[in-house]
């Protein structure tokens, strides 16, 4: 006899799914430069970050643990890197700016909680799921979710560093559902990448919803992920979460 389906655990990405930056990277670091007598132009910083990020990334992934390296290391040469494209090629005057960076990033005044998150985190416990974290990101975000009020929203809290392989890497989905106790079968995970989230959670057989807000999705993408899966904004999560269990029945 099939019964509804009834999902047990809900596991979420952080950044520009939940939370996102108060304001743009470069602005944040010519912020800071400029208060250690360096003016850098904010468009430039972000440019150079981004370049940066993606060589940093490539070079070293996961922030270098496979390579001897700490997040902290990682982001410092991540930093020095971005002022070096943006011109600024000496070390000894970044330094100072990348520390004050990194422990800024830390803080939550450095960050911001969407629109309809706490509601809807809310909205989730009192269905009576279980929700818990699983994000690319490095040992500071337990500070930013304390600080920001959504720390308690959640049973568990897993990073890519804590971990050891970053999204969508299928062991760090499987450590969430071994954490929790449940089967991939009644487990969904939201987050804004379909590689990483959409895509990873799917892989190993869990539920998915891809957040997308205001930024259009490229046509593969809306070609690949049934209209369902997909949240305008996060208001729309609890009626998804209605339709898949009503659409889902199982033995």
């Amino acid at each position: 006899m099939a019964h509804r389906l009834q999902m047990r655990l809900l596991t979420w990405d952080i950044k520009d799914t939940l939370i996102k930056f108060r304001r743009p990277v470069g602005e944040e670091y010519a912020s800071k430069a400029r208060a250690h007598g360096l003016e850098v132009a904010a468009t430039t910083l972000e440019q150079a970050f981004r370049q940066a990020y993606r060589a940093q990334n490539h070079s070293f992934p996961n922030y270098g643990l496979s390579c001897g390296l700490t997040s902290r290391q990682w982001w410092m040469d991540l930093v020095l890197r971005t002022f070096r494209l943006a011109g600024i090629p000496d070390a000894q005057a970044i330094t100072p700016i990348a520390d004050q960076l990194y422990e800024d990033f830390r803080s939550p005044s450095s960050w911001q909680v969407l629109e309809g998150a706490e509601t809807t985190l809310k909205g989730c416990r009192k269905r009576g799921l279980r929700l818990a974290v699983i994000s690319n990101f490095d040992r500071r975000l337990e500070d930013i979710l304390t600080g920001l009020g959504l720390r308690d929203h959640f049973d568990f809290v897993l990073t890519s560093e804590a971990v050891g392989c970053p999204k969508p890497d299928p062991r760090i989905f499987r450590e969430a559902l071994q954490l929790a106790s449940v089967e991939a079968a009644v487990a969904a995970h939201v987050g804004d990448s379909y590689l990483c989230d959409y895509q990873g959670a799917r892989a190993v057989g869990m539920h998915s919803f891809l957040v997308v807000g205001s930024e259009p999705l490229d046509s593969s993408v809306t070609d690949s992920v049934p209209k369902e899966h997909i949240l305008p904004s996060l208001s729309h999560l609890l009626p998804a979460l209605d339709l898949l269990e009503a659409s889902s029945p199982v033995s």
